[in-house]
């Protein structure tokens, strides 16, 4: 059985506070993109434990410490009946990013397996394991435009439709460590007021230049001052509004559906239109 994780990105992201359990409370719109893994599972004959196969852009780190495997982990637990499968992952999504990427396998991962072995978990159910997989784990099981507060698990529909528009996605090849940016923010003062994302994205696509933002733009910025070059370039291009997605490094710019920018980057960049 096969499916094709999506990634996302953040219409601004503010971190209002850390919480006593050493996570944040944010707010941000998720907004699912369509550029894919590939993720394939494989009955394996035997008991034991799952493998993984990885192919495209290089994994770093044991296979045990893959999100795919952990969900597998975690169904395991509570059906002792679930088999080992063969995992088969084509990486497509830059990872360190703030595209979602490992989330989204996981996400993934726990719908292949509902389906493929008929466990009649609910929407809701997935969510709830997704949550222990991933503070953004669980907008990939709902994969529509939303708004995302507490850790970025409770999730709102927000009516955002950016399907007439071109959206480019730029990677500098750069891995942004996301808990290296949240150390980097100051946000030990008293809580932020929320519901302004919701607010601001109700206004124009044009006018998402002058009211959103992303935290994490600042400290990152200065020390990958590339990054806010990218930005910068995206804007002279002629985009209509441009951020970096989560703790970075992708940027990505909205451009007018008909408008084709000339935009010209490094090589070693990644960019894809979508």
């Amino acid at each position: 059985m096969i499916a094709f994780p999506n990634c996302k990105i953040n219409l601004g992201l503010r971190v209002l506070q850390k919480r006593s359990d050493g996570f944040h409370d944010i707010e941000t719109i998720f907004y699912p993109v369509p550029l894919k893994d590939v993720l394939e599972i494989i009955t394996l004959p035997a008991a034991g434990l799952p493998t993984i196969q990885t192919h495209g852009l290089q994994i770093n780190g044991e296979a045990t410490e893959n999100l795919c495997f952990k969900a597998w982990q975690l169904l395991k637990k509570d059906f002792p009946e679930l088999p080992p499968v063969e995992i088969q992952l084509l990486k497509n999504i830059p990872m360190g990013a703030g595209l979602g990427g490992g989330s989204a396998d996981a996400a993934f991962m726990l719908q292949l397996l509902n389906d493929k072995f008929r466990l009649d978990l609910s929407s809701q159910q997935l969510v709830d394991y997704a949550t222990q997989l991933g503070s953004d784990c669980p907008f990939f099981i709902v994969n529509q435009p939303c708004v995302a507060t507490g850790r970025g698990e409770i999730l709102k529909p927000a009516d955002i439709d950016l399907s007439g528009y071109l959206l480019i996605l730029v990677h500098p090849g750069i891995h942004i460590n996301t808990a290296w940016a949240f150390a980097q923010l100051n946000v030990n003062s008293s809580l932020k007021k929320q519901g302004i994302m919701e607010a601001i994205t109700h206004q124009p696509v044009q006018a998402w230049k002058q009211y959103l933002s992303n935290d994490f733009e600042p400290a990152v910025f200065d020390k990958y001052p590339e990054i806010q070059h990218i930005k910068a370039h995206l804007y002279q291009a002629g985009a209509l509004y441009a951020s970096m997605t989560g703790s970075g490094s992708t940027v990505f710019g909205i451009f007018d559906g008909t408008f084709r920018p000339a935009a010209v980057l490094p090589e070693h960049y990644r960019a894809i239109r979508l």
